[in-house]
């Protein structure tokens, strides 16, 4: 299989600290939506693992993988994985974005439009 992007060369420290940081996002994104009475998704962290739970009982489980350097996410519409590259996490298949794809599958999930940034 070959990656259709560059893949930028991650220290363990660094890894671990880039995707902390973006599940935090996310959380803080989703808690956001709560207050303002957007949308109320459930919200389970357990280390490198969150797991967005909707209001229809559909989840959306987003994993890092620490050996691999990747961020996978599992989603009504499929499983993805993600490298990191030039500050973006992509697709290992197509090269998409990953906040990208989690806006579209948590909107399809949602029956709603939801934007991760």
């Amino acid at each position: 299989m070959s990656i259709p992007f560059e893949v930028t060369p991650l220290a363990d420290a660094e890894y671990r600290s880039i995707t902390a940081g973006l599940l935090s996002r996310i959380e803080a994104t989703i808690d956001r939506w709560l207050q303002d009475d957007v949308i109320d998704i459930d919200t389970q962290r357990s280390g490198g693992l969150l797991e967005l739970g909707f209001p229809d009982g559909s989840k959306i489980v987003l994993n890092t993988q620490p050996p691999l350097h990747e961020l996978w996410m599992a989603a009504r519409g499929g499983g993805y994985h993600y490298k990191y590259s030039a500050g973006r996490w992509l697709d290992t298949r197509d090269g998409g974005e990953f906040l990208a794809a989690l806006s579209a599958c948590a909107s399809e999930q949602a029956g709603r439009p939801l934007r991760f940034e």
